[in-house]
C-alpha cells in the first residue's frame, strides 16, 4: 500500500505506477450474484456444464462488467491520500475488455496515476487501471477511471 500524505504529494505522482493489489479468484458464486443483479444470465456464464461443452474458454466466465466493478475494491488496496476526505465515482473515459476471465481464475489490478488537476469541486483524477489475470500474458481489463477527490 502506497501512503500519501495529502493531494499535494499524490500530484506528484503523476506519471508513476501506484502498484498492485491482491490476488483475488473468481468463484462461479460471484458470477452468479452478479447475474442476479444484473439480469444477464447468459450461459457462458451460468451454466458450468454446458460452458465446459460448448464454450470456446473451456468453462465459464466472469461478465465483463464483473470484472470492471471490482476496480474499486482493487484501486483501494493500491494506495491511500490520508487527507481526503471524500472521493466519489466520476465516470470512465475508455475501457477495453481484452480476455475473458475464467471462473477460477485470480485476478488483480495495477494503478497508474495518470493525471491530477484542479476541478470546482476539488482534485480530479485519471488512473489508469489495469486488470490482470494469473498466467496470463494479456490483461482483463484496461480501464481509464476518473475520481474526484477532496481533502480537508
Amino acid at each position: 500500500m502506497r501512503t500519501f500524505a495529502d493531494l499535494d504529494e499524490f500530484a506528484a505522482a503523476v506519471g508513476e505506477d501506484l502498484g498492485y493489489s491482491d490476488w483475488q479468484e473468481i468463484t462461479q458464486a460471484q458470477v452468479d450474484k452478479f447475474a442476479d443483479a444484473t439480469g444477464d444470465h447468459q450461459w457462458i456464464h451460468v451454466d458450468p456444464e454446458r460452458a465446459a461443452a460448448e464454450s470456446p474458454f473451456g468453462g465459464t466466465i466472469a461478465h465483463g462488467y464483473l470484472t470492471l466493478s471490482l476496480v474499486t475494491a482493487h484501486v483501494v488496496q493500491i494506495f491511500t491520500v490520508e487527507s481526503l476526505t471524500m472521493v466519489v465515482n466520476f465516470g470512465l473515459n475508455k475501457v477495453r475488455f481484452h480476455t475473458p476471465v475464467t471462473v477460477g481464475s485470480k485476478v488483480r489490478a495495477k494503478a497508474v496515476l495518470a493525471d491530477l488537476k484542479n476541478s470546482p469541486a476539488g482534485k480530479l483524477g485519471t488512473l489508469k487501471v489495469t486488470i490482470e489475470i494469473d498466467g496470463q500474458r494479456r490483461p482483463a481489463c484496461v480501464a481509464e477511471v476518473l475520481a474526484l477527490y477532496r481533502d480537508s
